[in-house]
């Protein structure tokens, strides 16, 4: 890492760089073709109070309960293991809650036949404070993990250095963002000529801001929070149209002013076209607004017209070389592990766009619920909140991800499930469930396995086999809205948060059949009756069908209730449900005949 007291390392390449973001392309060998992951979670059941005991308790339970023979099979244990502060620079097991190590728990979950996972962070400590977190650490933490027989590790990241992130110093927004830009001068080849950044400048993608005379904001939405869509450009650049007449080297000046504050910072990205010249902070000014000319960055033009990009893509581009230096010193340990690597760094750094190159699985938002529980109580969950902390919230920006996830990227993560936990009624468990099922979101359970009985109404919603399905069906494409109540024309892609309305989710799956979930976000009785008929469905997934014309043109359907298991069949090609009642869904499968 480098001396990471004062600012990120180079990029390790330009595979790692904003401008690769989109090439598809995953980086250190990671895996495709993976489901999403099933298992438990201590977070939201225990918080930082766990302890081996109640991990192991965890997993007879899950073998009892039969969840192993459904797919549930990774145990990862979350913040609140190890010890506040490394032991000669290696991590170490709190040993009042972990007395045998963590390579003991890993045998015995092994030994019931699943797979162990644990938890860590990219910045200097871990969220609930501990001073163990992997930042300048990778190598020798990821050998632990191998060593330890690690099968799952879940990443966050709090206390980031390079990054205003949570429990961070504010003022680590001066990474991430430009210092407000005035005007750039360019020299060399008998031409010399100044560009005002507001009278000649071209902003592109978003956020970038023109005042009277400068240009502020230039760097990437911060989305760890609701209302930022995920669709679309999430950071911006100012660009200047240069014309020189002879090829060769030139100089660049920046008028500038830094600061260190969300939008303001002190760290500039200079191209040309797609090749950096400058990656680096600029020096210091008095303040946001005393502006000064840069010292000389030699660049090379082309004769003709040349565009000069200002940018500072580094919220991404570190974020993705941290977690990308951790799955390097676990390649680096064992080349041939298996580990499945989740990132939870809440959606902060727009991780759809560059995720699937490291990860199998990324957070969208902060945590699903603040309120974890303890041994003994349930904790707290939510249907509406105003924060990421509630079933809708992480939903309604879930639902219109579904082009970023896929077999040959990885997953949408909308934090762990709270069925189970108080707040949250059957019915609402049973949407929760269907929801995360159709969006082929990670299936990790958050709730005291103890509080499960075979048949009662919570193992009847996380045993579901055919809801389970179809989140770990074999073609692994995430369902799209195709309708919402509410006004759109384009109801797949709108990050719609009013929650007074009715969804329909199709999902296409590998043996033709289509799943269909028909949701009713708000928790007051929808009376009206909601049809999507086999032809519109065709027409908005039919790309991701196998068997789009045979399904379309169907004289009958099968059409299954995943949860009654009743079969009916359909012969009009309209897939009806007439009234819901608050917060319930209907969720079929239909079959072409």
């Amino acid at each position: 890492m480098g001396n990471i007291m004062e600012k990120p390392n180079k990029l390790v390449g330009k595979e790692y760089a904003y401008d690769a973001f989109d090439n598809g392309q995953v980086l250190l060998n990671k895996k495709k073709n993976r489901l999403p992951a099933m298992g438990w979670n201590s977070w939201n059941a225990f918080g930082s109070g766990n302890t081996a005991a109640l991990t192991r308790a965890m997993a007879d339970k899950m073998v009892e309960l039969g969840l192993d023979k459904l797919g549930y099979e990774y145990l990862v244990l979350d913040d609140g293991c190890y010890k506040q502060e490394r032991v000669d620079g290696k991590l170490s097991n709190e040993e009042v809650k972990f007395p045998e190590g963590f390579r003991a728990l890993a045998d015995y979950i092994h030994a019931k036949g699943l797979k162990f996972g644990m938890y860590n962070d990219i910045g200097t400590n871990l969220c609930a404070g501990a001073a163990v977190g992997t930042c300048g650490h990778e190598d020798v933490d990821a050998q632990s993990y191998i060593d330890w027989g690690v099968d799952f590790l879940k990443v966050d990241n709090c206390y980031y250095l390079w990054d205003n992130a949570t429990f961070s110093a504010w003022t680590n927004a001066k990474y991430v963002y430009t210092p407000n830009i005035k005007s750039v001068r360019v020299s060399g080849k008998n031409f010399e000529k100044s560009y005002s950044a507001v009278a000649d400048g071209t902003l592109t993608g978003l956020g970038c801001r023109m005042e009277a005379d400068y240009v502020t904001n230039i760097g990437t939405f911060d989305g760890t929070n609701v209302g930022t869509t995920p669709i679309g450009p999430r950071s911006g650049e100012l660009e200047f149209k240069v014309e020189v007449a002879e090829a060769g080297e030139y100089q660049v000046y920046v008028t500038y002013a830094t600061g260190e504050e969300p939008g303001v910072g002190s760290w500039l990205q200079l191209a040309v076209g797609e090749e950096l010249y400058y990656d680096d902070f600029l020096a210091a000014t008095d303040n946001k607004e005393s502006f000064v000319e840069s010292q000389a960055i030699t660049v090379t033009l082309a004769a003709g017209a040349n565009r000069l990009r200002i940018m500072n893509h580094r919220r991404q581009e570190n974020t993705l070389n941290s977690y990308a230096a951790l799955l390097a010193g676990l390649n680096k340990a064992n080349p041939n592990h298996e580990v499945m690597f989740s990132l939870c760094e809440w959606g902060k750094t727009q991780p759809q766009n560059w995720g699937y190159k490291v990860a199998d699985s990324w957070r969208i938002l902060n945590d699903i619920t603040f309120c974890v529980g303890g041994d003994g109580n349930p904790g707290r969950g939510t249907w509406f909140d105003g924060g990421t902390a509630s079933v809708t919230s992480q939903y309604d920006k879930a639902v219109v991800m579904d082009e970023f996830a896929g077999l040959n990227k990885g997953w949408n993560d909308p934090d762990m499930m709270m069925i189970g936990m108080d707040g949250l009624d059957e019915t609402m468990c049973k949407t929760h469930m269907a929801m995360w099922c159709m969006m082929n979101s990670p299936l990790m359970l958050g709730l005291d396995l103890r509080r499960v009985t075979k048949g009662d109404w919570m193992y009847s919603i996380i045993a579901n086999k055919e809801l389970i399905a179809l989140n770990q069906d074999a073609l692994g494409i995430q369902a799209k809205r195709v309708f919402t109540t509410i006004e759109t024309d384009t109801p797949d892609t709108d990050y719609i948060t009013n929650h007074n309305r009715c969804d329909i989710l199709a999902k296409p799956l590998a043996d033709g059949d289509v799943a269909l979930c028909f949701i009713n976000v708000n928790d007051q009785p929808w009376e009206g009756e909601l049809t999507i008929s086999a032809k519109q469905i065709v027409k908005l997934l039919g790309r991701k069908m196998g068997n789009a014309e045979q399904f379309a043109d169907a004289k009958a359907f099968a059409v299954t209730d995943l949860w009654s298991g009743e079969t009916t069949q359909n012969t009009t090609g309209d897939f009806t449900v007439a009234k819901l009642a608050g917060c319930e869904n209907v969720t079929l499968r239909v079959k072409a005949l």
